[in-house]
């Protein structure tokens, strides 16, 4: 498959008290194939938010080179990319749909916002059956159209979020973790409505969740994130079935199963090292790592392949 989005060593840095340096993305490379569904999974504060704002060109990085569809989407600054015509090839499904939608926009305006700006349809009639098609696609029934946000549920506000995202028919939708402020029963609904997608629209997925469960589910593909660097990417099953990376192998041992009730499991200890200007010579993972030495604390571990596209940052993997 060819790749419809590529990072290529991205960064992002933010400056901190006392001339210090906030590493928030740090080198990652990331490929997402046309019509392919990659997981991006990793604790809270581990980069990956800042991650969907690069991908998506709602911040400039401050190296590195994002392509979409082979054109490079940094070439130009993050305020000139939102007017280039490639903008609504990248539309993004925030986490909280009470907080991404606007209260003062009833929901036809919401969903034909995007059309309205990026795509330059302002004729009423085609704006209609635009929003009536995104609107049918995700399921929300058009009586709902001429409602208000608070006058939604949260799973109707979900409904609104990803209609709003596809009503532009763009090619690769990113998930920020979409149904984790939603009930548990009305998340496997909106779940089932996203694969649901995907396979009728033909789009890409970039689905960002701390849920290993949702993730193997949706995903053909795995990428773990640590501070701001990838340190695991493999197939799905791989992942699940051979983690190589000390840190993905306490990720999934985290994963609740009562089948291993009883069981001794990997735990970390210690508190993870500081993102303000990090020794680029010392593995990030290096005082919570069941299996550091001294090279951890000398020599950055790069990636590397175990196997057909399975590869990790690990001198023990």
């Amino acid at each position: 498959m060819s790749a419809l989005l590529e990072a290529r060593g991205l960064h992002k840095h933010y400056p901190a008290g006392r001339g210090g340096v906030l590493h928030a993305v740090d080198g990652v490379d990331l490929e997402v194939a046309a019509g392919e569904c990659v997981g991006l999974v990793g604790e809270s504060g581990c980069g990956k938010s800042t991650l969907v704002r690069l991908l998506a060109r709602l911040i400039d990085p401050t190296s590195g080179r994002i392509l979409l569809a082979g054109a490079d989407t940094t070439a130009v600054s993050q305020a000139r990319f939102v007017t280039m015509p490639q903008r609504a090839q990248i539309q993004v499904v925030f986490q909280d749909p009470s907080e991404s939608l606007n209260p003062s926009f009833r929901v036809f305006r919401s969903i034909a916002d995007p059309l309205r700006r990026l795509l330059g349809i302002h004729d009423p009639t085609r704006l209609a059956a635009r929003v009536h098609r995104a609107a049918d696609l995700v399921g929300l029934p058009r009586e709902l159209i001429a409602r208000y946000p608070h006058q939604l549920s949260g799973g109707q506000r979900a409904r609104v979020g990803i209609a709003r995202a596809i009503a532009v028919e763009p090619a690769l939708l990113i998930l920020d973790e979409p149904t984790s402020a939603l009930d548990v029963s009305v998340q496997a609904v909106i779940l089932r409505l996203l694969a649901d997608l995907r396979t009728r629209l033909g789009m890409s997925y970039l689905f960002v969740s701390h849920d290993l469960n949702v993730v193997r589910l949706l995903c053909s593909r795995i990428v773990v994130m640590y501070l701001g660097r990838v340190v695991e990417m493999a197939p799905t099953e791989a992942l699940f079935t051979a983690p190589r990376h000390p840190y993905t192998q306490a990720l999934l041992a985290a994963i609740p199963d009562p089948a291993r009730r009883g069981e001794r499991r990997l735990r970390l200890e210690g508190a993870p090292r500081s993102p303000i200007d990090p020794d680029p010579d010392v593995c990030r993972f290096h005082g919570r790592c069941p299996a550091s030495s001294e090279r951890c604390a000398t020599a950055m571990p790069q990636l590397r392949p175990f196997g057909e596209n399975h590869l990790a940052a690990c001198h023990f993997a």
